[in-house]
């Protein structure tokens, strides 16, 4: 069974995106780079993505230990991959739409 372990959510304008949860609700923020700032403090690992890719909608991020065997049982449950398997700094993943609409993404370590 895979579970939620992260959230993304999508922002056009990163300073003013972190001014308001800092401001509102007292987050901080790991410094990944222009594009990408980790949240800190926030209760739930995850962070703002600011770059030209990203998605319209908050990203779900689900945890796995073997990546290749969730890409197969999402391929086979009728989940469309929208990005194939990547590599990114902590880790590798993929991300699908399930038949809903909804994009979502499963992530593993290494």
């Amino acid at each position: 069974m895979l579970k939620i372990d992260y959230a993304e959510l999508p922002t056009a304008d990163m300073p003013a995106s972190q001014a308001f949860f800092k401001k509102a609700f007292g987050w901080g923020f790991l410094d990944y780079g222009p594009e990408y700032q980790a949240f800190a403090d926030a209760g739930l690992d995850g962070g703002l993505d600011g770059s030209e890719a990203r998605s319209k909608a908050p990203l779900v991020i689900l945890k796995a230990d073997d990546l290749e065997a969730a890409l197969a049982t999402v391929k086979a449950a009728g989940g469309e991959i929208t990005a194939d398997i990547f590599a990114f700094p902590g880790g590798r993943r993929f991300q699908f739409r399930e038949p809903g609409g909804n994009e979502m993404a499963v992530w593993s370590e290494g």
